[in-house]
């Protein structure tokens, strides 16, 4: 289950992508369907980054305790 941190970033990260398109574009339907099409694309690979990056540090602290 995603953390409290990870769906307040994901709300963040909806409004900055659709300040951005919006700013760039001057629609509100383009800004809108970016805000929810990239972010949660994004909040998807920032949780399995996670997952992997743990997982890495994991072996890596294993491999320096076993030396």
């Amino acid at each position: 289950m995603a953390s409290h941190k990870t769906v307040t970033f994901a709300i963040m990260h909806m409004l900055v992508a659709f300040g951005v398109v919006y700013l760039m574009t001057g629609s509100a339907a383009i800004g809108g369907a970016v805000a929810l099409v990239e972010p949660a694309v994004n909040t998807i690979a920032y949780f399995f980054h996670e997952k992997v990056w743990e997982r890495w540090i994991g072996r890596r602290n294993r491999a320096v305790a076993a030396a």
